[in-house]
């Protein structure tokens, strides 16, 4: 696999120029999708279908939920052909093929080659290629929703699927020093294994004493399922936040977690998960697209549906 041209950062607010009314069917037509298991409650058709009809495209997303359809992450090859055959633009990639479905594309995007993973992937003139686009939304809804902070010392709890982007973001973004702690420690080592040679300028380390590190960390990144509907609950002792440290969440449902609740009152500076979610779901949108999407649009359509009383949340990408 060769490296993916990386496209032009997308503009943080633009409106497309309004199309003269045509039916949907003289619209141009997009279709993509979500491959992944127990995703029939994604958030992303609405947030990709209401954007593409913003630009006024027919974009039509698809859910191939594995579960749904009696199949796995083997199949990936009979599904990325089905799409081809099918007419997709494109198709996002979610638990648990994230990793798998590298093997069966042409090139890779820098982002998804540190990454060792793909959530998007552009289908075009017979070729398959494969973006990470959870890094860059991490990385440009922190800017977007945080700002200047201190970077100095960062914990992150969590070295999951959703950890790693987060953590090459952080670097990316100026982390000098990067402690990483996860339940399991050998999968925090594979992960800071990886980083440090992308990384050599930085301090890289698998954390062991939490309470050690929060007192010489400026912020903390939290990449774990707690917090969720389903995990509800905190991923650390409350008085190990200090008003001085900033707190970046990665759960977005509820948009204010426990720990958000917490670290607000005690002075800290949040962001919630909502930015991640939507800015990786417009990086995905513009590569399928071509058109840069609205950002402001899409949090705007996003605050929709997370307050709709009866919107039932799923896996986003």
């Amino acid at each position: 696999m060769t490296p993916a041209n990386p496209l032009p950062p997308v503009s943080p607010a633009s409106s497309p120029v309004q199309p003269a009314f045509q039916s949907p069917a003289q619209r141009p037509r997009l279709l993509t999708g979500l491959i992944g298991g127990g995703i029939q409650m994604s958030l992303s058709p609405a947030l990709h279908e209401g954007e593409g009809n913003a630009h006024g495209l027919r974009c039509q997303y698809r859910v191939m939920d594995l579960d749904l359809l009696h199949k796995s992450a083997d199949d990936l090859p009979e599904l990325l052909r089905a799409a081809e055959l099918t007419g997709f633009s494109g198709l996002n990639i979610t638990h648990p093929c994230k990793q798998r479905v590298t093997k069966f594309l042409d090139e890779l995007s820098p982002e998804a080659q540190a990454l060792g993973a793909v959530n998007t992937v552009v289908l075009r003139e017979g070729r398959r290629y494969g973006h990470n686009t959870d890094e860059w939304g991490y990385a440009r809804g922190f800017q977007h929703g945080m700002g200047e902070v201190d970077l100095g010392h960062v914990v992150q709890l969590g070295s999951g699927g959703a950890g790693a982007a987060v953590a090459h973001a952080a670097l990316r973004l100026g982390a000098g020093h990067l402690t990483i702690f996860d339940l399991d420690p050998s999968r925090a080592a594979e992960l800071v294994s990886r980083l440090g040679p992308q990384f050599p300028d930085r301090q890289l380390e698998v954390g062991h004493d939490l309470s050690a590190s929060m007192k010489e960390a400026s912020g903390l990144i939290h990449a774990t399922p707690t917090g969720m509907l389903a995990h509800p609950g905190l991923p650390l002792d409350p008085a190990l936040l200090e008003a001085r440290h900033w707190v970046s969440e990665v759960v977005y449902v509820p948009l204010e977690t426990e720990l958000l609740r917490v670290a607000r009152e005690k002075g800290c500076r949040t962001l919630h998960g909502g930015y991640m979610t939507v800015f990786q779901a417009a990086r995905a949108f513009e590569l399928f697209s071509g058109r840069t999407p609205d950002l402001e649009r899409m949090l705007g359509h996003f605050a929709q549906l997370i307050a709709a009383p009866t919107v039932s949340y799923g896996s986003l990408v």
